[in-house]
């Protein structure tokens, strides 16, 4: 298999207890009841578009997979258990249950929708089917996989449009949430979009390529800005793109000519100058000037300081010629939404008899009220290859759609039944064996930036909702007290 994830490889570590108590303390009540290995279907979706986008970019499949892979629980993960005291001071689970967990093996059925691919509110981007202890103890480590990484590549996704084919470098390190953070959010927005990362640990476990300048710090050990950009020069002449905003910028811009001169003289040349603050429209239309000026017509401008896709959209409204754009913090974090908020709900359970059971979390908060039954999302696709519309299906009703209905509105929107489809949930894992082969993080992101340019040619028209017995489902489960 073609690791694309590398946790085991990054923290040597299985990751059984990546869990929350209650999912614990349900698989001892699900024991203890004799229901452990009831079957059952739990379905992973969001509810809204992060940033206002007009989708998001499914991510964290990979890690999801690796995840599943090592997914045992260690002697000492045991041992830990076995320490835990309830409120009454005794163990809070008893030896058998433990000893049922050290021998669990994952048996479950897995399907996702692939990597890279652009999807919507409410549709399921993985579905387990398998036996209810096992499919509830995964849920907080695959929302934790997923919800992240996908809030990550969507936000790269929209940086990468607001910079209209200019290099994104992605500089979030050292802004980013802790190491993990900081890792997996280098691998979502390499998969977003991202041409290169400054993370080198994320370069070496992803194959994410690294790019990186020189810090403010460099030209301040010197003293002498000339100077620190020779010294520069001299020890890495086939590298140089020199920060000129330490003390002056225009200054720095014109000792940073003085250098690349220099350069040019030696065969080599000036990659490029870094604008870190300041007026960067302004700035980077008078470093423009300058460089082309000294016959540096090749010497791209870089910019950075706080940058997200808005601050990117004006600066390219007002023409400002920049190059390549460094966005650390907002893209790192997420800026502006913290989460993604994705959830995993049961969408049905068989009976003592094996008959399928469909649940529904019912909400006063429409919104958060889920679907019942087990989906397959099914997209629509023109003569050209353009999406018109997904829809979501219960499985047992897999028909070429006649309407679709949108919820927002009750509008119902005709699709002739030779549309071609694809499925977007595909087959991952079968009784616990991965049979997916899955694809490097250059692929996934491919694939991400094909399905961004799709939905480009989609957006004016694109459509999305259940069909018509899923529909009629749900509201026939709303009207149950």
């Amino acid at each position: 298999m073609n690791n694309s994830s590398h946790l085991s490889t990054v923290y040597r570590e299985k990751f059984a207890l990546v869990a929350d108590l209650y999912h614990l303390t349900m698989a001892y009540g699900f024991w203890k009841n004799d229901m452990q290995d009831r079957p059952s279907v739990f379905q992973l979706y969001f509810r809204r578009n992060p940033f206002g986008n007009p989708y998001a970019i499914a991510t964290g499949l990979g890690l999801v997979v690796d995840y599943l892979q090592q997914l045992r629980f260690s002697v000492e993960d045991i041992h830990y258990l076995g320490s835990l005291n309830g409120a009454d001071g005794l163990p809070l689970f008893e030896i058998g249950f433990l000893n049922y967990l050290q021998r669990l093996e994952f048996k479950c059925d897995v399907y996702a929708v692939p990597e890279g691919t652009a999807v919507f509110p409410n549709q399921p981007l993985i579905r387990v089917e398998g036996p209810l202890l096992q499919a509830q103890i995964i849920e907080s480590a695959l929302l934790n996989l997923v919800n992240f990484s996908t809030l990550i590549a969507t936000k790269a996704a929209r940086v990468v449009q607001a910079a209209q084919g200019d290099q994104i470098l992605e500089f979030g390190l050292r802004r980013a949430q802790g190491l993990d953070g900081a890792i997996t959010a280098s691998r979502a927005a390499y998969i977003g979009g991202c041409d290169a990362t400054s993370n080198l640990i994320a370069g070496k476990y992803y194959h994410i390529p690294v790019k990186g300048t020189h810090a403010h710090s460099w030209v301040m050990s010197y003293g002498n800005e000339a100077a620190a950009y020779r010294g520069f020069a001299k020890a890495m002449p086939n590298n140089c793109i020199f920060l000129v905003d330490t003390y002056d910028t225009i200054n720095g811009i014109k000792n940073a000519i003085e250098i690349g001169k220099e350069l040019r003289e030696n065969g080599h040349s000036l990659l490029g100058i870094r604008l870190d603050s300041g007026d960067l429209s302004a700035l980077s239309k008078t470093a423009r000037k300058m460089l082309d000026e000294a016959g540096m017509t090749e010497t791209a401008i870089v910019a950075s300081d706080c940058l997200d896709e808005n601050s990117i959209s004006k600066l390219k409204k007002d023409n400002a010629p920049i190059n390549i754009w460094g966005v650390g913090t907002e893209l790192i974090t997420g800026g502006t939404q913290a989460a993604l908020g994705g959830v995993y709900k049961l969408a049905a359970i068989q009976d003592s008899k094996g008959t399928w059971e469909y649940r529904i979390k019912k909400s006063e908060d429409l919104y958060k009220m889920s679907n019942p039954g087990i989906h397959q999302v099914r997209r629509y696709f023109d003569s050209a290859g353009v999406p018109q519309a997904d829809v979501l299906f219960e499985v047992s009703h897999l028909e070429p759609a006649k309407e679709l209905i949108e919820m927002a509105s009750g509008t119902v929107y005709p699709l002739p039944s030779s549309m071609n489809f694809e499925d977007l949930l595909i087959p991952v894992f079968k009784h616990g064996k991965l049979i997916y082969a899955q694809p490097d993080v250059h692929q996934v992101r491919e694939r991400s930036l094909q399905q961004q340019a799709m939905m480009q040619h989609a957006k004016a028209h694109f459509v999305h909702g259940l069909d018509r017995y899923l529909y009629d489902l749900k509201q026939d489960f709303a009207q149950k007290s």
